[in-house]
């Protein structure tokens, strides 16, 4: 089963303790229930002693329960925060274009769904070890009691668990093709949350998209989990009357084949009736680590998916280009390719010859689809070359040498994420400095900063992007990207940042690409670069209009 392989792997201590104490726990239950079947067919008043062993053995299962529940609940949360932290892990190592690849919501579905399963099946553990431990107490007893009954129980047994695998098996299919039903279900709640005001404007789309989309998909999973529950209902249901079929036989066929008394029964029949509880416990615990084991395989597959790909984080820093102050970046006939689905074609891009200098303010611009969004996350790093290299200070990056490459650059994409908080230059002085960009950026009647931690990110598309320039600006970094900054800017501060802020990064010995369609401020660049169909199509030295 890939769920105890992975809890022996994690935890082999806890198994050892869980099963002693389900053991223990098994023991103390065919103590009761000796001793309850000893009282039933004792004659007059019960002795102290038996008193005392009852609440002796009562005791002792409560405790032995309460403590394998209780050390189970700490590894199962402990287990929880360790796979996420893992899965996490592995996502921000591997390289970007292979996060794009796997999408969004198979990642959320592996780290929400898939992970609490796996966290329920965990806390039900102790629940099925011990009701087995139950049942094989309560089959020990019946095995000294009468090895007849026992053998009958055990063949019962034996076709029980046959015809429960057979039942089952299918229900491992459906459970499969519910799991997969939850991706795409993942992926239209992002469309929701993403595409929110477009539904709310197109009424046929939103009607759509909720009968269609969302109805269809959750009707799929539906479909799959109930019937696997079916399957698994049918199964368990089976056993139980596999068991009242054993009780039957023990009533009425058990005493026309040999003389019993009437203890003998009483002990056989308390012991039978005693045993179909643990059963349907039992039972009822597979199902959940039937979805936990699918759940569990999805993790690992794409836990599996993510460590094919080499890692292109630096566990430390190297200061490979911390120390040493930025004098040149050059690209050399590099190229990059990427499957686009919506062509159904390759995207080439390159090869590409380029140098960027400290001090400069060049313009990246050319129409929709160029490449001008894959090239800049080629520059900084976010993208591997295919072919070609790129050099910093005439240092060639690698793999082992990436990730430092990519802490030269400070970035603002066109689908940015902003934080909440200034992070590595933390204290007062950042706070000061972040005041004094918030006036700047005429911010401060919205924002206040404090441990750089911003009061509030719900603002406006164009606050929210003066807010992500302020984060860049305290990172002070050699080499600052633009994406499209400007898009989202009233004229007048689209004024500001093309006249005083970006002039103001040059003359701080900064190198600055801006991805841009403003034509109208195509003058205040030192260089213009257009891109078409993925190759650099002109370059333009001469800077027309004076700025400052």
């Amino acid at each position: 089963m890939t769920l105890l392989r992975f809890i022996i792997r994690y935890s082999p201590a806890m198994v050892i303790w869980t099963s002693a104490a389900a053991l223990l726990s098994g023991a103390f239950n065919t103590g009761l229930l000796v001793l309850i079947t000893s009282a039933l067919n004792h004659h007059g008043i019960l002795g102290t002693t038996l008193v005392v062993a009852f609440c002796a053995l009562a005791l002792g299962r409560f405790l032995t329960n309460a403590l394998s529940q209780v050390t189970l609940a700490h590894f199962s949360q402990a287990t929880t925060a360790r796979l996420r932290l893992d899965l996490v892990s592995k996502i921000l190592s591997v390289p970007l274009r292979q996060v794009e690849e796997l999408g969004a919501p198979k990642l959320m579905v592996a780290l929400t769904e898939d992970i609490l399963e796996i966290t329920q099946a965990t806390l039900s553990i102790p629940i099925f070890a011990v009701n087995f431990a139950y049942l094989l107490g309560g089959a020990v007893y019946l095995a000294w009691l009468s090895v007849p009954v026992f053998l009958g129980m055990f063949v019962f047994g034996i076709i029980g668990a046959v015809t429960y695998r057979i039942l089952i098996r299918s229900g491992f299919g459906h459970l499969s093709a519910a799991r997969d039903g939850q991706d795409r279900l993942f992926q239209h709640f992002r469309s929701l949350t993403e595409g929110i005001k477009e539904l709310k404007l197109h009424r046929a789309r939103r009607e759509s998209y909720l009968k269609e989309d969302v109805a269809g998909a959750a009707a799929t999973c539906q479909r799959h989990n109930v019937a696997a529950e079916l399957r698994f209902i049918i199964a368990q249901n089976w056993n139980q009357l596999l068991f009242l079929g054993l009780i039957g036989l023990i009533l009425f066929l058990l005493p026309r084949l040999e003389s019993i008394s009437q203890q003998a029964m009483t002990g056989y029949i308390i012991t039978t009736v005693f045993l179909m509880g643990p059963l349907a416990g039992l039972l009822g615990s597979l199902s959940v680590f039937s979805r936990a084991n699918v759940s569990l395989r999805k993790v690992e597959q794409l836990g599996l998916a993510l460590s094919q790909h080499p890692t292109d984080n630096g566990p430390v820093a190297r200061g490979q280009f911390a120390a040493a102050p930025f004098k040149s970046l050059e690209l050399s006939q590099v190229m990059h390719h990427y499957y686009r689905e919506r062509e159904d074609d390759t995207f080439i891009l390159g090869p590409i010859d380029l140098e960027l200098r400290p001090g400069e303010l060049v313009f990246l611009i050319g129409g929709n689809g160029s490449g001008k969004s894959t090239l800049a996350k080629v520059i900084t790093g976010l993208y591997p070359p295919a072919a070609g290299e790129i050099r910093l200070n005439g240092i060639a990056i690698g793999d082992l040498n990436r990730d430092d490459y990519r802490q030269c650059f400070s970035a603002v994409f066109s689908d940015y994420f902003l934080f909440d908080r200034i992070v590595g230059r933390g204290g007062a002085e950042a706070d000061l400095r972040a005041r004094g960009y918030l006036e700047r950026l005429h911010l401060n009647h919205k924002v206040s900063v404090k441990d750089g931690v911003f009061s509030t990110t719900q603002l406006s598309q164009g606050q929210r992007k003066r807010l992500a320039l302020l984060c860049a600006y305290i990172e002070d970094r050699p080499f600052y990207l633009f994406d499209e900054w400007a898009s989202d800017q009233d004229p007048v501060f689209k004024e500001v940042f093309y006249t005083k802020l970006l002039p103001e990064l040059r003359s701080q010995g900064k190198a600055v690409l801006v991805i841009t369609h403003d034509d109208r401020y195509f003058g205040c660049a030192d260089r213009l670069i257009k891109l078409d169909y993925g190759r650099i199509h002109a370059e333009l030295a001469e800077r027309t209009v004076p700025v400052g």
